[in-house]
């Protein structure tokens, strides 16, 4: 049996595009300091859920909680419309459906609120992963992936949305104004089965490797403040960040008899400027190597869990990936984990 496929991708932003110094002045800033870190962030977008028109940045957490899963229901509904059609599929052809967010927590989770909303069959399986960061699409799709290579045929979703404007705690702590100068808001979903059909724009997932090291679990993620969630973001992680995902992939090659010169495409989440430059100078890999990452970035800043598929996306479209191309997926996030999936066109 072959490896289960990615059959189609569905990427959406919120409507309302800002640039840095919109941002800047939204959040309620008007430190030079503080604008120097936005406008110095390698970002010229991002995307929010908000209406600048009556928007304040003094929301309390249940406004920031409910503006969230409007966000979410909203923002994943189109990204799953988006991949579905792309498969030319109905929400009734899938058999499983995966949704991993960090943003907001609401009980019933997005996915089941959005079973009924987009009229699932009342017997599709769900898998809601939550607290996992910017990580979260490789569980997710880990997820995905091990139901449908267990039930050969069958057709499983994966959708991963973050409404990081909604996770925005404002004081003038520099971790605090670095994830606030970086995060946006987006939503990524993807179809995987056994049963491939039509070209083959989207690879097979082959293998995933994560690593974990507990010992910095207080290095990034969120806290409770004020009933708000306010981000933690460790100056350390641009130097932590390399090592810990060159563990996962040198594990994740050798189990596959390969080395870094057989990968072609380096999907790699972009968590920041100074992130993207550690993974690229530890890794050795090339400025070519990460430009999609990077492009992403650039438009859309940091969307936590749904960025590496956006550069997904970003390579299937332009990276002109021939057959027995090869790409590894790479994301970073709480726990401390590094998540890695090899890909084969």
């Amino acid at each position: 049996m072959s490896a289960p496929r990615i059959l189609a991708v569905g990427t959406a932003s919120p409507p309302r595009r800002f640039s840095q110094e919109e941002v800047f002045r939204l959040a309620g800033y008007t430190s030079p300091r503080i604008l120097n870190i936005f406008l110095n962030s390698d970002i010229d977008y991002r995307h929010f859920y908000i209406d600048p028109s009556t928007f304040t940045p003094n929301e309390t957490a249940d406004e920031l909680n409910a503006r969230y899963l409007r966000g979410a229901m909203e923002t994943g509904c189109r990204a799953v419309e988006a991949c579905l059609h792309s498969a030319g599929l109905t929400p009734r052809d899938v058999d499983m459906f995966a949704v991993a967010s960090c943003t907001g927590y609401v009980c019933p989770d997005v996915g089941s609120r959005m079973i009924g909303h987009m009229k699932f069959r009342d017997d599709v399986e769900r898998a809601p992963l939550i607290g996992l960061g910017c990580a979260g699409a490789l569980p997710a799709l880990q997820r995905v992936w091990d139901y449908a290579a267990a039930r050969p045929g069958r057709i499983a979703l994966m959708l991963a949305v973050e409404i990081c404007s909604a996770s925005y705690y404002i004081d003038d702590e520099l971790e605090t104004v670095v994830g606030n100068a970086i995060c946006g808001d987006g939503a990524a979903a993807l179809l995987i089965s056994t049963e491939a059909k039509g070209a083959a724009r989207y690879p097979q997932v082959i293998d995933f490797q994560t690593y974990l090291d507990p010992a910095q679990l207080d290095k990034v993620g969120f806290e409770q403040k004020e009933g708000k969630l306010r981000i933690i973001l460790a100056l350390e992680i641009r130097d932590l960040a390399a090592p810990l995902i060159e563990r996962s992939l040198e594990t994740l090659l050798k189990r596959n008899g390969l080395g870094r010169e057989d990968i072609r495409f380096w999907v790699a989440h972009p968590g920041g400027r100074k992130v993207i430059q550690s993974v690229q100078e530890k890794l050795g890999l090339s400025d070519e190597q990460v430009q999609f990452s990077k492009d992403i970035y650039r438009n859309f800043g940091n969307m936590s869990s749904a960025t590496v598929v956006f550069v997904l996306e970003e390579v299937a479209r332009r990276g002109n990936p021939r057959p027995g191309d090869l790409g590894v997926m790479i994301a970073l996030g709480p726990g401390m984990a590094a998540e890695t999936a090899l890909l084969r066109w």
